[in-house]
């Protein structure tokens, strides 16, 4: 059994080299991917505005982060396959990849059923956290009762684009995503423009998106249902490669959390500065989802390489990833700083026309110049990490820097008020960096053991 040696013995003699065309093979198609999204966003808003009432675009911007917030938690499924996938791709583990498709595909089913079963406690939820105006409320609980169906689709596509990444298969991510919101977009335009369906039509157009998407990626995924070693339960279900997932699973959705939980706390808080300093916060997180969709295919790009090269137990591979996709990061990072700070202006006043607003943010401004700089070590180890499959790491320095963040605030926040409360954000930040990059020896320290 080929899944029975070593995996030095067992990888691929002739397995291509850390490039930096391969870490663009990997990082581009992800990049264009991301940029797909606010798109999307836009003509969800832009359709139901045409209807000329306020309730529902307010319906379906409630809808529509309540739903994604909650898909968003299992958000763990797409990291932890990736890294698990290409440690066992790495290893020669032909087998144990499959294997691992059938399982993500498995947690899926199950996340997303379990949504559906307990739909009524989350909406509930949602407007005593969110509350509406009885309009939107009842117009979000028909776009929602819709999409909900579509929560195992939508999940399962977490499970098997992790699959894709660790395989560096990021063409047909790319594929799937356009295919996905090009899908959304169509339906959108006939079923609420043309046929009138409203908000339910938005609703529906996403749930028809999600489940042939989810169709889309598993035809990507044919090769692995050609052989039998998918449906090889012995394997699927074995004890150790079960707890070991749900292990590592479980520490990056602990680390997610926490993360979350900064950036809804800084929302929050900003909200005790008025509506111009909370509506320029708003914004200036605008140029911190640039970043973040910028250096995400680079992210993942180490995830990949990184888990290919511990998979394999070599060392030198493992450092020549992670500087390569480092390289590259802060590179995107430098230029994104020039961008922000010769261009921060005019990007300001192309999202809002209101000068309270613009007046505030261009204040503000200065810290997204230093955001992409400052947080680009944290976002590059987190996909290091990530294809290490090095959960608790993670895990143990987001709660250090968590902590970091509150001490920050304690002090910062009484004395320099909104000031304060971005630069407690940019110093978690350079917690994450400083914290995940003292752990780094160790995780190359793993690959030869």
């Amino acid at each position: 059994m080929a899944d029975a040696v070593s995996p030095a013995q067992n990888a691929p003699r002739n397995a291509p080299r850390i490039t930096h065309r391969r870490v663009l093979k990997i990082a581009l198609p992800i990049v264009l991917s991301n940029a797909t999204v606010p798109i999307l966003g836009a003509v969800d808003t832009g359709v139901v505005g045409q209807m000329g009432q306020a309730a529902p675009i307010g319906a379906v911007g409630i809808g529509a982060i309540v739903l994604t917030g909650v898909y968003w938690m299992f958000g763990f499924l797409r990291m932890g396959t990736t890294g698990l996938t290409s440690q066992a791709r790495g290893a020669g583990q032909e087998r144990e990849v499959a294997a691992l498709l059938t399982r993500a595909l498995m947690i899926a089913a199950l996340a997303g059923l379990s949504v559906i079963a307990l739909q009524i406690p989350i909406f509930w939820a949602a407007f005593v956290v969110s509350p509406a105006s009885p309009e939107v409320e009842s117009l979000a609980r028909d776009y929602m009762q819709i999409r909900i169906f579509s929560a195992p689709a939508a999940i399962g596509l977490y499970g098997v684009t992790g699959w894709l990444i660790g395989q560096e298969r990021t063409g047909a991510v790319l594929a799937i995503q356009l295919w996905t919101n090009g899908v959304n977009i169509l339906l959108d335009l006939w079923f609420v423009l043309g046929l009138g369906w409203g908000v339910e039509g938005v609703a529906l157009a996403t749930f028809c998106a999600e489940w042939t998407g989810l169709a889309v990626a598993l035809w990507f995924c044919r090769g692995a249902f050609r052989v039998p070693a998918w449906r090889d339960w012995a394997r699927v279900f074995d004890r150790a490669k079960l707890t070991h997932m749900m292990s590592v699973n479980t520490d990056i959705l602990l680390r997610s959390l926490l993360l979350q939980v900064i950036f809804i706390s800084f929302l929050m808080l900003g909200a005790d500065f008025g509506d111009d300093v909370l509506a320029a916060n708003q914004v200036l997180m605008q140029f911190l989802y640039i970043t973040a969709y910028a250096l995400d295919g680079f992210a993942l790009g180490a995830e990949a390489l990184v888990g290919a090269a511990m998979g394999a137990r070599n060392r030198v591979a493992l450092r020549r990833s992670a500087i390569l996709t480092s390289l590259w990061g802060v590179g995107i990072a430098m230029a994104l700083t020039l961008v922000f700070a010769l261009a921060g202006g005019l990007i300001i006043d192309l999202m809002t026309t209101a000068e309270g607003v613009r007046s505030a943010a261009r204040i503000f401004l200065i810290y997204m110049v230093m955001a992409p700089i400052l947080g680009s070590a944290s976002w590059m180890l987190d996909g290091i990490f990530i294809g290490a499959t090095r959960g608790k790491d993670m895990r143990n320095m987001m709660a250090v820097s968590f902590v970091v963040y509150l001490v920050a605030l304690a002090v910062l926040l009484p004395l320099f008020g909104n000031h304060g409360l971005w630069i407690a954000l940019l110093i978690s930040f350079v917690a994450r960096g400083i914290t995940l990059g003292l752990r780094y020896p160790a995780l190359e320290a793993a690959a030869e053991r």
